[in-house]
């Protein structure tokens, strides 16, 4: 592999590790599967998640500010009441740059 490929892979790993940590987790991986299949207008409320996954709110909670932090999901306030859906600009989208550097360097190897 040459240089300039091992240093992209190297920067796309880096730039999309908050991304694969949050996605790594079996139970972020249900709660995202749950938005995708929810309503993304207005979103979803924790209790409406917590229904899907069986998991505790304050589990719930903590997973969605993970998802949150990493930039997947957004919240929409009205008043006291969270909507949670998939962010539009989400960093699941630079996963592909991660993945063409990978086939770009795969290619190579043929």
């Amino acid at each position: 592999m040459n240089q300039e490929i091992a240093a992209d892979i190297a920067k796309e790993f880096k730039n999309n590790q908050k991304v694969l940590i949050a996605i790594g987790d079996e139970t972020r991986q249900a709660i995202l599967k749950t938005l995708i299949e929810g309503s993304q207008n207005p979103g979803m409320r924790v209790g409406e998640i917590r229904l899907n996954t069986h998991l505790s709110r304050p589990a719930v909670s903590h997973h969605l500010k993970i998802l949150k932090d990493a930039q997947i999901v957004s919240v929409r306030k009205e008043g006291t009441i969270n909507y949670y859906r998939l962010d539009s600009k989400s960093k699941l989208l630079s996963l592909k740059n991660l993945f063409h550097v990978i086939e770009r360097a795969l290619l190579q190897c043929e």
